[in-house]
This record gives C-alpha cells, sequence and structure tokens, in this order.
C-alpha cells in the first residue's frame, strides 16, 4: 500500500522544554518555506511558535497531558505527513513511554522524522518537501490476518 503526500505538507512540530527555543529558531530561520504548510504542535510550543513565525498552528494538548499521543494519533490515521520533533535527550521526561510512543507510530507508519535541527535540515533541503511523493505503508491488515496466535 501507498500513500500520496501532496505539495502542502502536514507537519508536527513538537520540541521538550529544553530544546523549545531551538526549535523555535530553527523554524524562524525556515518560515518562508513553513508557511506553504500546515504547521501542528503541542501546547505551549504551538503558542511560542504561532507568536513567533505569525501564522497559524494547530495546537494539540502539552505532550504530558496527551499531545504526542493526540500526534501520534493524526500520524496513525494518515492526518499528519512530517515529525519534526526536537527531544532533549539529556533529561529524562515524566512522559518518556509517549515520546517513545511517539517515535515508534511515525515509524510504523513510514513518515519522516528529524529528530534536531541537523537532521531537519536535511528534510527541508529535500526537493521532496515541496513535491507530490508516493511512499509505500506497510500493510499491517495482511499482517494480522497472518497472525498465528490470538492477540488478547
Amino acid at each position: 500500500m501507498n500513500r500520496q503526500l501532496k505539495p502542502q505538507k502536514r507537519i508536527a512540530l513538537v520540541a521538550h522544554d529544553a530544546k523549545k527555543s531551538e526549535l523555535i529558531r530553527w523554524c524562524e530561520h525556515k518560515r518562508a518555506q513553513l508557511s506553504s504548510h500546515q504547521l501542528f504542535a503541542t501546547g505551549t510550543t504551538a503558542a511560542r511558535l504561532s507568536a513567533a513565525l505569525d501564522l497559524p498552528v494547530q495546537a494539540y494538548l502539552s505532550g504530558p497531558m496527551g499531545g504526542d499521543q493526540q500526534i501520534g494519533a493524526k500520524i496513525a490515521e494518515g492526518q499528519l505527513d512530517l515529525l519534526v520533533f526536537f527531544w532533549d535527550p539529556m533529561s529524562q521526561m515524566p512522559h518518556d513511554p509517549d515520546i517513545k510512543a511517539l517515535l515508534r507510530i511515525a515509524a510504523v507508519w513510514n513518515i519522516p522524522v528529524a529528530c534536531n535541527s541537523a537532521s531537519a535540515d536535511f528534510m527541508f533541503s529535500s526537493s521532496l518537501i515541496d513535491t507530490e511523493y508516493e511512499y509505500p505503508v506497510p500493510d499491517y491488515q495482511t499482517y494480522l490476518a497472518g497472525r498465528t496466535t490470538p492477540s488478547a
């Protein structure tokens, strides 16, 4: 099964507290490019980005309050195309299981993920960022149908 992305991407922007300023600086640098896409973010990040960029940013709940899970659900539903998540690898977060689940669901549905400014720069310098793009999505129905043990 393949999924077709349109030229205007639906981009989730997430950052841990220690990385919010870095994400905002990165987004300010990429403002012109980001302005042609739909932006989504968790709680405080959404408010700060919207103010800094003067662009609409759809806000979900704060990460610890379920925002990471809301974004993960949108990825699973095919309603988000890219994840830019500046996470802090040096600090343990009280909602680490949610963060791991968000990164896992992005991998499950094969969407591009950038975890720092360098990987985000590479992602946004790709010619694919502003064009249509077709990519494979695993066929989990076939996978589930082939299971030999019942699930709980």
